[in-house]
Parts: structure tokens; sequence; C-alpha cells
């Protein structure tokens, strides 16, 4: 019986111990910045980071000569379907908190575990805007031509596909407005690659500035102050 309790304080030292230190990288790490990357051609392209407070998204324009997103994702798989709105947000996350958790009191244990430790499959949740509006929740970034094809890239590669290329619509109910789309993405969601790390690592590949890694919006948007 002592050796069943030794065990198990053992293992909630052990698990305690390891939230802990996760909490510290996770408020430390994300404070060490990524310069922007040097560049002598012209930034011509806006684009945005967008958070709801725990989340951060990815903001570009729908139409440039690089790229049509209405194309890929036809504005009819929206609620309203409204045609010509000029951008778009991507997000990519866990499918089990975007399609089962529309609010934090809807949250389930089994959601949450499965999404910190690889368990659930990953959806990318794309909103059509028609203005953006800089405000603290949201900071404009502009970009050359490479960084955005760069950018295009590291969006388009994140989509899951068929074999003709298309992205794999989600047919749900569980949209949060009238302008947003679900579709299946790649990856697994886990408590070291989350939502924020997602849209970081895409900051960095455009160029921008970034944390070094951040599991939280704070991370980034610490550097856009």
């Amino acid at each position: 019986m002592r050796k069943i309790l030794i065990l198990t304080l053992k293992t909630i030292g052990f698990i305690l111990g390891a939230v802990f230190l996760y909490i510290i990288l996770a408020i430390s790490i994300p404070l060490i910045p990524v310069p922007a990357e040097k560049t002598g051609d012209p930034k011509i392209i806006e684009a945005y980071i967008l958070t709801n407070g725990v989340h951060t998204d990815l903001v570009v324009p729908v139409h440039t000569k690089f790229i049509n997103w209405s194309v890929k994702l036809p504005y009819s798989n929206t609620k309203s379907k409204e045609e010509n709105l000029k951008w778009i947000s991507f997000g990519w996350g866990d499918k089990g908190f975007y399609l089962d958790t529309p609010t934090w009191a809807d949250l389930k244990f089994s959601t949450a575990f499965k999404a910190a430790f690889w368990l659930s499959e990953s959806a990318m949740h794309c909103t059509y805007y028609t203005e953006m509006k800089e405000n603290e929740d949201c900071k404009k970034i502009m970009l050359t031509e490479k960084q955005y094809q760069d950018l295009i890239k590291f969006i388009d590669d994140k989509f899951d596909k068929d074999s003709a290329g298309n992205y794999q619509f989600i047919k749900t109910n569980a949209v949060y407005g009238n302008n947003d789309a679900f579709y299946d993405a790649k990856g697994r969601y886990n408590f070291t690659y989350t939502c924020n790390t997602w849209a970081n690592d895409g900051l960095k590949v455009a160029g921008q500035k970034a944390a070094l890694w951040t599991p939280t919006d704070f991370g980034i948007f610490w550097h856009y102050q």
C-alpha cells in the first residue's frame, strides 16, 4: 500500500512539474524575437494578423495576380454565399475544438485531452471579410511579392486535398458566422504545436517578425505592440 502511495505521489509530482515547466517555457520562449527578413524588394502586398483573444489567423487579400482564393474556397460554401469580399483569414486548429466547441462552456475533457496529445484531426477555418481595420487585435503587415508567394505555399500545403488537388470542404452547421467555412487540414494539434504556433510559423516563412516559438496569441502580438 505504501509503495502504491509513493508511486502515486511521484506520478502526481511529475505531472505537476511538467505542467509548471510548460507554463514557464510558454511564457519565456515567446519573448525571444525572430527579426523580420531584410530585403530591398518593395513591400506592396497588404496582409494582417488577427486574434479573437485566443486564436491567431493570417489574413490576406482574396484576389491577387498570384492566387484567387475564392476559386479554391468558393463563396458558395459559406452561409451568406456573398461574393466579392476582399479579405480571407486562415486559422489552422484542432477539428474537435472547431466543430464541437462553439463556446468554452461546451468544452469537454475528452476534446481537450485529444487535442493536447495528438489524438484528434485538424481543420482549417476560413473566413471572408469586407474590410480589415487595425486595432489591438488586428495588425497590418506588408509583404514583398516573393514573401507572399512563400506564404501562399505555406497555407496551401496545410490543406488536405483530393486526387485532383481540391480542398476538402467540411459540411457542418458549426460555423461561427455567415462568411466562414471549414476544410480538412494536415497535421495534428497538440500542446507543442497549436493554432498560434502555426500562424507564427507562417510569419517566419513570410519573412515577418515572429516569436522563436509560441503556443499562444500573446507570443505573436507581443512583437507587434
